[in-house]
């Protein structure tokens, strides 16, 4: 069994929902990733994702976009991405690790040679935002080979036979986008989100997480009521950029919003 799948079965056993903070690796700078990392699951995270930086990250607004940028100036790669996670490996063995990111560098990178060093690092699984499903079939394959999940994005527009056939390609849980736009948008309709979902349960089992709108425990707890899992990252990040030269205060901010979710959910 997958750390994905056993994070969610057990949360599911306890009647808790998982609780999947997103951070850019390297932002502000490599060294604060790794405290930031154990931070989070101190707090109450239930699942880590980690930003791939990218020069061109199109689905992201401008808070996460300037998060990759600040992880750039510092010519963070995707190795030592992967030397990150390896690194938080070496305390924590539970906490599944997903990677969220762009195409570009992982098929630089090579899909199997990636595969295979993502997978020694300590990776669960894998979110690649610009991968389409009906394309990915050889990449599934590399992933299945080593043990990764592949995580896939459905949103407010995806028609429900799409979303079949998405489902039936992903593994460890499927990400619902709630709204149409980008990272850090802020309309969020809960009512909506809980109709997009029932409609989805009709085509997979998969857990499904809900991201994007999502800044505070209220939110985090209206979701979590329709959701298995709540994403957070916009307002992470942005606590991140706020203390960019105070790697303690930093890690305070973020672990303020994620007990303030945390305590919200299980209420």
């Amino acid at each position: 069994m997958s750390r994905i799948q056993q994070c969610f079965e057990s949360l599911r056993a306890e009647g808790r929902k998982a609780l999947i903070p997103y951070v850019t690796a390297g932002d502000p700078n490599p060294e604060m990733t790794l405290p930031l990392m154990h931070a989070l699951v101190k707090a109450g995270a239930n699942i880590i994702e980690l930003g791939i930086p990218f020069s061109d990250p199109m689905a992201d607004g401008p808070v996460i976009q300037q998060a990759m940028e600040r992880a750039l100036l510092h010519n963070v790669s995707l190795s030592q991405v992967l030397d990150m996670v390896r690194a938080f490996r070496e305390t924590d063995q539970t906490t599944p690790v997903v990677l969220m990111g762009y195409l570009n560098p992982v098929e630089r990178m090579g899909y199997e040679r990636f595969a295979q060093q993502a997978a020694d690092a300590g990776v669960d699984g894998v979110l690649t935002v610009d991968l389409p499903p009906e394309e990915a079939d050889e990449v599934i394959g590399f992933f299945k080979q080593h043990g990764l999940d592949c995580i896939f994005l459905l949103s407010p527009t995806t028609t429900l036979d799409r979303a079949r056939i998405i489902c039936e390609r992903a593994s460890g849980y499927v990400y619902y986008v709630s709204l149409k736009g980008v990272t850090g948008s802020s309309a969020l309709d809960v009512t909506d989100v809980a109709t997009k979902l029932d409609r989805l349960r009709t085509v997979t089992d998969l857990p499904i997480g809900v991201g994007f709108g999502i800044r505070d425990g209220e939110s985090a707890a209206a979701v979590g009521q329709v959701a298995d899992g709540v994403v957070v990252g916009s307002v992470l990040v942005s606590k991140i950029a706020t203390y960019a030269e105070q790697p303690e205060q930093a890690r305070e901010a973020i672990s303020v919003i994620i007990r303030s979710m945390r305590a919200a959910m299980d209420r």
